[in-house]
């Protein structure tokens, strides 16, 4: 049942930390895509995650065309605020990649323009809060996931 989670060009070695503890707690792969805001070694990573980041299944891209070129044909889901459909709609099925953009401006505006029948948000009911942190959201979609394959 695992379920990819996909981060492009990460920013923030705590969330990057986080998610990398998430991936492995719900048995998912983690695919990092480059180039990253922080080094891969860094001490605030490795705090995030503890000491589970050797258990973890991490694959690293170079490059968004790389990520792509190694995963073509595969289902993929992308969270934007962008998305027009809800996180709940998301044909959840295993190996589904769930496709998350930077920190700063999230996904590149060419996947919101190439993928536009399969962008997918989480609402939110504040008009002062823009997004939610990224390891936030990862939990809510992938937890999501988890619950419609494990009870359909």
């Amino acid at each position: 049942m695992p379920l990819n989670i996909v981060l492009i060009e990460p920013e923030i070695p705590n969330n990057t930390g986080n998610i990398g503890r998430l991936a492995l707690a719900s048995g998912s792969n983690l695919h990092l895509v480059k180039p990253f805001g922080f080094e891969i070694d860094d001490t605030r990573l490795k705090r995030a995650g503890l000491d589970y980041w050797k258990h973890l299944n991490v694959i690293y891209y170079d490059s968004i065309d790389d990520f792509f070129t190694k995963n073509k044909g595969a289902k993929m889901a992308f969270l934007s605020s962008q998305g027009t459909q809800e996180y709940c709609d998301i044909p959840f099925e295993d190996n589904l990649f769930l496709v998350f953009g930077k920190e700063s401006v999230g996904l590149p505006k060419q996947l919101l323009s190439n993928y536009p029948e399969s962008l997918y948000q989480i609402p939110l009911y504040s008009k002062h809060v823009r997004s939610l942190n990224i390891a936030n959201a990862v939990g809510i979609v992938v937890y999501e996931g988890i619950k419609q394959l494990k009870y359909t």
